[in-house]
């Protein structure tokens, strides 16, 4: 075979290749990262500062399957080459590429050896167990999970107490799982270990430090 033929066999391969491979249609990210991302990140520290309380965010991004508008502004902000990722299993690989292309960010196996755990609807939540507490020489060293709630109401209605809240404040996230707040109470009494929690919904954002005490 000459030369030129082969070329043009290995032309017509890498075409057939290209042509055989998934399509994933890359959403963009924030138009101007510096300030966008500024702006999310207020909101975020503004949920940690008061607990409990639903904030709004300027979620104007791509936002591809299987995220909210509220989690892909957060990870678009918060995740980068330094923070692991974990997703869930089975998520449309749009999420993934979405990620690595905009954030950079490594996409881990184990809830325990990321810095973001990630839960979008209608997928299970690892046991906060599981997730990286820190230690305690560093108990900033620990997971942050984002968990998509099917509203802020219909669920069940807790009391919150603690740094950041005046007297107490009430909340009734519906849809996650049904020991988290059995889970939540072990997680608070490891502090100052344990993992930190922001509540999604839409384009909105709910902190849960490990500060806060729960009784349902």
């Amino acid at each position: 075979m000459t030369p030129a033929a082969s070329q043009a066999q290995a032309l017509s391969l890498a075409q057939a290749t290209r042509a055989a491979a998934p399509m994933i249609n890359l959403l963009p990210g924030f138009a101007d990262p510096g300030v966008q991302a500024q702006a999310v990140f207020r909101v975020a520290l503004q949920a940690m500062a008061e607990p409990g309380q639903p904030q709004a965010l300027p979620a104007d991004c791509g936002v591809p399957k299987g995220l909210s508008p509220a989690l892909a502004a957060l990870l678009l902000t918060l995740a980068d080459v330094d923070t692991p990722v974990w997703l869930p299993a089975g998520m449309d690989g749009a999420a993934a590429a979405f990620l690595r292309f905009h954030c950079g960010c490594p996409l881990v196996d184990t809830p325990a050896e990321a810095a973001f755990v990630v839960v979008p609807a209608g997928y299970a939540a690892p046991g906060l167990a599981d997730c990286n507490g820190g230690d305690p020489a560093y108990p900033d060293r620990s997971t942050t999970l984002l968990i998509e709630v099917a509203d802020w109401q219909g669920g069940a209605a807790l009391r919150l107490t603690g740094p950041g809240i005046a007297t107490e404040r009430a909340l009734a996230p519906a849809g996650l799982p049904a020991d988290f707040w059995r889970q939540w109470a072990v997680n608070h009494r490891r502090f100052p270990q344990g993992v930190d929690v922001l509540l999604t919904h839409g384009s909105a954002v709910c902190g849960l430090p490990r500060t806060t005490r729960v009784e349902v």
